[in-house]
């Protein structure tokens, strides 16, 4: 019988963004920048990783947060936003009065 790698409990995911972190999109510049408001990861092994972002267009978008996978929001064109200065206080302030 053939052995099969099978991923233990403790391992942990690689993730890319963190709660609160500005990002911007390498393609699709119109979304404005994003503010990570929700990371969920499952504990199941080999489960997912998701990083929701809300734009400055309004919308929430839900990203692969898992930098071993292939699909991870950064091979996509999700990128973090290094120069907060320009928008960083401004663009929370609005997320968070959104919640109300």
């Amino acid at each position: 019988m053939e052995d099969c790698y099978l991923p233990t409990v403790s391992e942990r995911k690689r993730l890319f963004l963190s709660v609160g972190d500005e990002v911007t999109h390498q393609s699709y510049q119109q979304w404005g920048h994003g503010l990570v408001v929700e990371v969920m990861t499952s504990s199941v092994p080999g489960g997912t990783c998701l990083a929701r972002v809300r734009w400055q267009d309004g919308q929430v978008r839900t990203f692969n947060n898992d930098m071993d996978n292939q699909s991870c929001c950064y091979y996509f064109g999700v990128r973090r936003y290094w120069n907060p200065k320009h928008a960083g206080d401004a663009l929370k302030a609005k997320f968070f009065s959104l919640k109300g």
